[in-house]
């Protein structure tokens, strides 16, 4: 898949309003909706490296999550090495045992799992979380890590079942959510709305949807510009006459 510089484009207008949101502009209060821009963005990406390797006969587990790890990884281990310290020179006995706990689950790209466990009435405050933002992180690499496995299944099938089994999947991670936000009153379940993946699937199955429906009508244009110097050339070679 080639470089496209619009959606790193669209990374920068996507952060923007999250680091307003937490800076405390007012304006920004539902500034979080950037991350859902960034999963529907993983979304077009991640299916559009599969497919087009998939085609290509190229397809390996390890070429999609090795550069992924090259570049994440380095990163997310120098900001927990940089808060350990200032966790157990700061944090109270309970307020540290959490962000151990933290630690093992950012390590394990299943922060978004603990935290959700750990939500409710006793919950610590987010200010003393200081790997909180590594929920986001996981569920993308949640869904960067299972829906590689899950493509290459439906692969099997023609592109009008992949395709109808996506929206599927998408939609019934949509009325998983509506449903837990709009009618739950258990603080837990609905704080699984906002931090497990399955409920948030269909963010990025909306956007593979797209990818995938793309994808086909790029392969056939591509199809039928092959075929037009053969049918030109036929054509010209027809007894009636031929085509300028």
């Amino acid at each position: 898949m080639t470089y496209r510089p619009e959606v790193d484009g669209l990374r920068a207008l996507a952060v923007l309003p999250v680091m307003l949101f937490h800076a405390g502009f007012d304006w920004f209060s539902g500034g979080f909706v950037g991350v859902d821009v960034f999963f529907v963005i993983s979304g077009c990406l991640i299916t559009g490296v599969i497919i087009s390797e998939m085609a290509a006969g190229a397809f390996r587990l390890r070429h999609l999550y090795e550069p992924r790890a090259r570049r994440f990884l380095p990163a997310l281990f120098l900001v927990m090495a940089c808060c350990a310290p200032f966790a157990w020179l700061w944090l109270i006995p309970n307020d540290l045992k959490r962000f151990g706990e933290s630690l093992a689950g950012a390590a394990t790209l299943t922060s978004n799992i603990l935290l959700w466990q750990q939500s409710g009435y006793f919950d610590t405050g987010a200010e003393l979380k200081p790997l909180l933002h590594t929920w986001s992180l996981a569920v993308e690499e949640q869904f960067y890590i299972l829906f590689p496995l899950i493509l290459p299944v439906l692969w099997r099938f023609g592109v009008k079942w992949r395709v109808i089994l996506l929206s599927l999947l998408g939609l019934g991670s949509l009325v998983a959510a509506v449903l837990d936000a709009q009618f739950s009153h258990e603080s837990r379940v609905i704080s699984g709305v906002f931090y497990l993946g399955f409920i948030r699937a269909w963010v990025f199955a909306h956007r593979a949807v797209l990818t995938r429906l793309h994808s086909g009508v790029q392969t056939r244009r591509l199809k039928l510009a092959n075929r037009l110097p053969r049918m030109r050339k036929l054509a010209n070679e027809h007894p009636f006459g031929r085509i300028q």
